[in-house]
């Protein structure tokens, strides 16, 4: 048991992270040469300001009154600047967001599980570019592009992690603070002459983070009064920033200003997936070298933005968001960063078409560079005769158009070359992508392939150790046959298995494939002998199939599972189907025979089942909080648990369980004061006072007694099942903002009764539940042999575990998570403890099915391991479609 346990544990451990290897590598190549434009840049020095949490229409959009809440920006809008709406990818985060903006390209994916905070892979920035930069800001931010730099030359200036409070009375202090030490900054240069002086220099890069925005979005929303005025009093700080800047500069016009956002928001305060309101930003330029306004041209928008915003008079010039990293780059002459792939947006740019060209030009070749750099891996690590090298960007074809763009600058056909370069660019582009995903198919080809052969021996294990079948067959004169297999199968399987781990070893070393090659591709052949090995059982089975005619009805079988389980893995995508599966559920008991349970047992499962059955089609949770649930949910609860305590099949009553019945009480008591705790944290924050310090420290203490009372009750079914949900529920509602507290307390009444149906199913039927303790349970050698009832149970379990995943909405997402509902625990931002606290709300319900699960094992009593063979088998048919549903790009 314990070789195969750990044999599994590899399997599923190597197969998990080849996905990182397939789909998550770092798309970034180094060993380029930095290109810059040749031409004099049009300004010396840039200004970047970054709303952080921004929205487009909430920027662009004239309030009730028709007055705009940006009135400064909006004027250079109308008059000396050039405005779109810049389009982000998912993930909207703030990490990927100021990468995408600062050195152009999206969200490494293979920074997927470093953390927020940081992006751990080395890129080239315009601040890496740049002669200084001097950055304002949060500690969330600033740093990666300091470490990321070569030299000593960003200089950051940082408030600490604990003033982004998201309960703060003021969430705009953190802009004052950067506006302030700014003008602090400003100051200082005047009396000191090495920094006035390095300030003078050309490719200077000012950048300032602007963090109160997504701080209100997310403690008031981005409808709040809260919200917009922090947009307002970003734009008079920026008005009096300028107005400091230009003074200091002596008004000398070589100053160029970007102001933009690095993600929106949704209306209920998130971020993270690919809402319209997250990935639609303000990009507004103006300045040295940037074009003014121009008349509309709204016939190339169809969105009907420019007319609501009231800006279809003025010349509307969308980007790509990574396209801003190479318009700062040719705005102050620095080389376009190495990694990027943006586009050079030429209609930001007050300059001549030859200027134009040349920037342009110049992006091609840095992009064009990454190419080369990304064919040459590949070449070296693929068998000559098996490249296959993209065929819309040859090595000829590339330097043509090279040669062609150089040819029609000097004969100064300048509209002619941007046209060139633009193919090239969108090109290299594609190839770029072609190479990083060539050993795609090779690699998944593996990976599926040591899935099945897994799947295979998995089913054969479950057959001869836990089914009367290969043991039947041993009986009959199949056995002859056998033998005669046995024999050789041991030889078979070595020189075969053996022949191809040989051969696959042979080609990585061959084509200097990297070390985790070796352990996706090995596997299979290893898979294989152990299946190879069974050849004996598989003889047995296939002759159990064929004299007992079941090949049709095998079939039959296999389809339903199949579908069953594709209803799970469409479950992921639409919710809603899991109601269809939870009505389904709420009829079955109706429909099978010989089930001996009450008829108040058999109405609570119908009940409960359709009640659960209404939660996938609700909202979801997040959105909109709703504390009066919450508060419903927790008497709810408290009342159904006193009214469990005080039965007789509880045995809480009984003279020998007073210690128990005390701490069922305590448990109750708990619950209601987390009712309290979550109703007066709500209050304390909407009134701007904060969160009380006992409020925290009873949260915190909450979650420690959540794994640690139940240890202390009653073994017994009914008493310790009992405490459980009530640690669980507790701790729930601390974490919960809205219907999932109802829906967790519907959970635990669903389990409950599936519990009793499940009894009332087995042969066992005559055992009382209350009687039944998790103590006494027989080996697996002393129980029954697993039936088709058992898959049954395998697939409920499965069914409720998704089910508590995606009941209230995709809790997964970072999209669906609601800073609200760990204010209980801390309002800081803290990334990791946030973190951990979502895990944490995700898990409750999770352990509730489990713990369910759990019992119904211990009253069928069918052998564990057999039960537990058999939702791996399910997960592992699932979690091999997943496998190819994964996506390289996205939240």
């Amino acid at each position: 048991m314990l070789l195969f346990f750990l044999g599994a544990l590899s399997v599923h451990v190597i197969y998990f992270a080849s996905i990182f290897d397939i789909y998550f590598t770092s798309p970034l190549v180094h060993g380029m040469t930095p290109h810059s434009t040749p031409a004099p840049p049009p300004a010396k020095r840039l200004v970047l300001f970054v709303g952080d949490g921004l929205r487009a229409d909430r920027f662009f959009e004239l309030d009730k009154h028709g007055q705009t809440r940006a009135p400064y920006l909006r004027d250079i809008i109308q008059t000396r600047g050039t405005w779109g709406v810049s389009h982000t990818r998912v993930p909207t985060e703030s990490r990927p967001g100021h990468v995408a903006l600062i050195a152009g390209f999206y969200e490494d994916v293979s920074a997927v599980a470093k953390g927020w905070k940081e992006n751990p892979v080395e890129f080239d920035s315009v601040f890496n570019q740049s002669q200084e930069t001097w950055a304002w800001g949060s500690p969330d931010i600033l740093p990666m592009f300091a470490k990321g730099a070569t030299g000593d030359h960003v200089h950051t200036y940082m408030y600490s992690s604990e003033e982004e409070d998201f309960a703060d009375s003021d969430p705009g202090k953190l802009d004052n603070w950067v506006f302030e030490r700014v003008e602090a900054f400003l100051q200082e240069a005047h009396n000191n002459e090495t920094l006035g002086g390095s300030l003078q220099q050309s490719r200077v890069v000012l950048f300032l983070h602007l963090l109160g925005i997504d701080t209100s979005g997310h403690a008031y929303r981005p409808m709040s009064n809260e919200y917009l005025e922090n947009i307002r009093m970003v734009d008079a700080g920026i008005q009096k920033t300028v107005g400091l800047l230009e003074e200091f500069f002596q008004h000398d016009g070589q100053t160029a200003y970007v102001f933009t956002s690095d993600h929106g928001m949704t209306d209920w305060g998130s971020h993270g997936a690919g809402h319209p309101s997250e990935t639609l930003t303000p990009l507004l330029a103006w300045g040295a070298g940037v074009a003014g306004p121009q008349s509309g041209n709204t016939q190339d928008y169809m969105d009907g933005f420019g007319q609501e915003w009231k800006l279809e008079n003025i010349r509307r010039c969308d980007v790509n968001q990574a396209d801003i990293a190479p318009l700062m780059s040719s705005l102050i002459g620095v080389p376009f960063p190495l990694n990027s792939v943006g586009t050079l947006p030429l209609d930001y740019l007050d300059n001549t078409d030859g200027f134009k060209a040349e920037s342009l030009f110049t992006n091609a070749r840095q992009v064009v560079d990454q190419f080369e750099v990304k064919m040459k891996q590949k070449r070296e690590t693929t068998l000559s005769m098996f490249f296959i090298p993209y065929s819309d960007l040859t090595p000829s074809k590339q330097q043509n158009m090279l040669r062609n763009i150089i040819s029609l600058m000097q004969t100064q056909q300048y509209q002619k070359a941007i046209l060139e370069c633009r193919e090239l660019i969108d090109l290299a582009l594609k190839g770029l992508h072609y190479y990083h995903t060539y050993d795609r198919l090779f690699l998944c080809t593996s990976v599926t392939l040591g899935f099945i052969g897994w799947m295979s021996y998995v089913v054969l294990v479950l057959l001869r150790d836990h089914t009367t079948i290969i043991q039947q067959q041993k009986l009959y004169k199949v056995e002859n046959s056998v033998g005669i297999w046995t024999r050789v199968q041991d030889h078979v399987s070595e020189l075969v298995c053996g022949t191809l781990a040989a051969a696959i070893l042979l080609f990585l070393l061959v084509i200097k494939a990297p070390w985790t090659y070796y352990v996706y591709c090995l596997p299979p052949a290893w898979i294989l002998y152990c299946v190879l090995q069974r050849g004996s059982d598989i003889y047995r089975l296939a002759e159990y199939i064929k004299t007992n005619n079941l090949a049709l009805s095998l079939l039959g079988s296999c389809v339903l599972a199949v579908l069953s389980l594709e209803l799970l893995v469409l479950s992921f995508f639409w919710r809603q189907l899991l109601t269809l599966g939870l009505v389904a559920m709420a009829l079955w008991p109706w429909l099978a025979p010989n089930i001996h349970c009450g008829q108040m047992a058999l109405v609570g499962w119908t009940v409960s089942s359709l009640l659960l059955a209404v939660f996938p089609t609700l909202p979801v949770v997040g959105r909109e909080p709703n504390y009066s649930l919450v508060i419903w949910a927790g008497i709810l609860g408290a009342v159904a648990a006193f009214w469990c305590a005080s039965r007789k099949e509880t045995k809480l009553l009984s003279s020998n369980s007073k210690s128990s019945l005390v701490l069922i009480i305590t448990q109750i008591l708990l619950m209601v004061m987390s009712i309290y705790v979550r109703h007066s944290t709500a209050a304390s924050l909407l009134n701007k006072e904060g969160n009380p310090v006992f409020n925290q420290v009873f949260s915190w203490t909450m979650l420690g007694c959540t794994f640690l009372l139940p240890l202390l009750s009653l073994r017994l079914l009914y008493p310790r099942l009992l405490s459980i949900s009530l640690a669980l529920m507790t701790l729930y509602l601390l974490l919960s903002t809205a219907h999932e507290a109802l829906f967790c307390l519907t959970l635990g009444f669903t389990m409950f009764f599936w519990l009793q149906m499940e009894h009332g199913l087995s042969n066992y039927s005559h055992r009382k539940l209350e009687d039944i303790s998790f103590t006494v349970v027989l080996p697996d050698s002393n129980r029954k042999q697993m039936t088709t009832d058992n898959i049954r149970h395998a697939y409920f379990f499965v069914f409720f575990i998704i089910t508590a995943f995606f009941g209230t909405g995709n809790i997964a997402s970072i999209n669906s998570f609601d800073p609200q509902s760990i204010y209980c625990f801390l309002t800081v931002f803290n990334p990791f403890v946030m973190g951990s606290l979502l895990l944490l709300k995700i898990m409750v319900p999770f352990l509730m099915v489990t713990c369910a699960f759990r019992a119904v094992d211990v009253v069928v009593q069918v052998p564990t391991r057999s039960l537990f063979l058999t939702v791996l088998l399910m997960s592992d048919l699932m979690g091999l479609h997943f496998f190819f549903l994964v996506q390289d790009t996205g939240s």
